[in-house]
């Protein structure tokens, strides 16, 4: 059986987050992507944003984001979906696991399904509010969504306390390049992550498992990496900003990080206005971490050729 696509889908997430405003009544909504009855597609199908409806076969796994899925027809693959229902008609036939983030299963008397069939209703709005994403209709005030916020604001805390026990001088640097260079920053964050997301959907289309998955897993982690340092420089650089302008003083470099974490934290809990300013704060942060190499100020390849004796 063959990995689940879960970790490409936590990237793409990251970047299309801004631009999906979530599901809700009323919304305008592409035309549903068919697989007519009759056709084969040997390649993985995608659907991001829309209805699925699988008549044909599919020789491949199945992702989709955002969209119900309806099979009558086979999919010899995987089925991931992330918000959104999964009907099987009785002529389903499903060749490997069936799971379902935020939304519910059906699976009609006569429909066959060879892996695990697996359903979360409840659980995308808690893991999409983790990557500041949509909430797939649930109110921004849900216990569910402010909860999920919460205990990510303490987790925010926490790495913040142990980045400036460890590398405090190299969070400053990213932090000073976040401040000096803000729209810089957040043009390099903002390719950077649409390349990554590309080269993730690229490893998850094209290259094979045994290769692909290893690949995909790396460029997962790096831009992990890069968003969790670089926020961090960002708290630091947002809170001395928030300090100077209504304290007039220059906080300790720590108190400073808690302080812009804390106020876009709060900014967090409005509505869309604090969705959209973590989207900024991130691809900044994002930004700056790439181009001062994790605050170490250096290129990220050493090209200079050594002169020969």
């Amino acid at each position: 059986m063959r990995p689940p696509l879960l970790p490409c889908w936590a990237v793409l997430s990251f970047l299309l987050a801004a631009a999906s405003p979530g599901r809700a009544a009323g919304d305008s909504r592409p035309p549903a992507l068919v697989i007519e009855a009759g056709s084969v597609a040997r390649h993985q199908v995608v659907a991001v944003g829309r209805d699925l409806n699988i008549a044909g076969q599919v020789e491949a796994d199945v992702a989709a984001m955002n969209g119900a899925v309806t099979v009558t027809g086979e999919v010899s693959g995987d089925l991931i979906v992330l918000g959104g229902d999964v009907f099987l008609a009785a002529t389903a036939r499903m060749g490997g696991d069936v799971f379902v983030l935020g939304g519910t299963l059906t699976e009609s008397s006569g429909s066959r399904v060879a892996g695990r069939s697996v359903a979360y209703p409840d659980a995308s709005s808690a893991w999409l509010a983790l990557l500041e994403a949509p909430t797939l209709g649930l109110s921004a005030t849900s216990p569910l969504i402010l909860g999920a916020k919460l205990a990510l604001l303490a987790a925010w805390l926490l790495l913040t306390l142990v980045l400036f026990a460890a590398s405090g001088r190299q969070v400053l640097a990213t932090s000073e390049r976040a401040a000096a260079e803000p729209f810089r920053s957040f043009s390099v964050g903002f390719t950077g992550v649409l390349a990554m997301t590309l080269t993730a959907l690229l490893f998850s289309l094209f290259a094979a498992a045994l290769v692909g998955i290893p690949l995909l897993v790396l460029v997962v982690l790096f831009a992990l990496i890069l968003k969790l340092w670089g926020l961090v420089g960002v708290f630091h650089a947002f809170g001395s900003f928030v300090a100077r302008r209504l304290a007039r003083r220059r906080l300790p470099p720590l108190n400073a990080a808690v302080v812009g974490l804390l106020v876009l934290g709060a900014i967090k809990l409005i509505p869309w206005i604090g969705l959209l300013a973590w989207h900024v704060a991130s691809f900044i942060g994002v930004g700056a971490a790439l181009t001062t190499k994790l605050g170490r100020e250096e290129p990220w390849f050493d090209l200079a050729v050594a002169p020969s004796r």
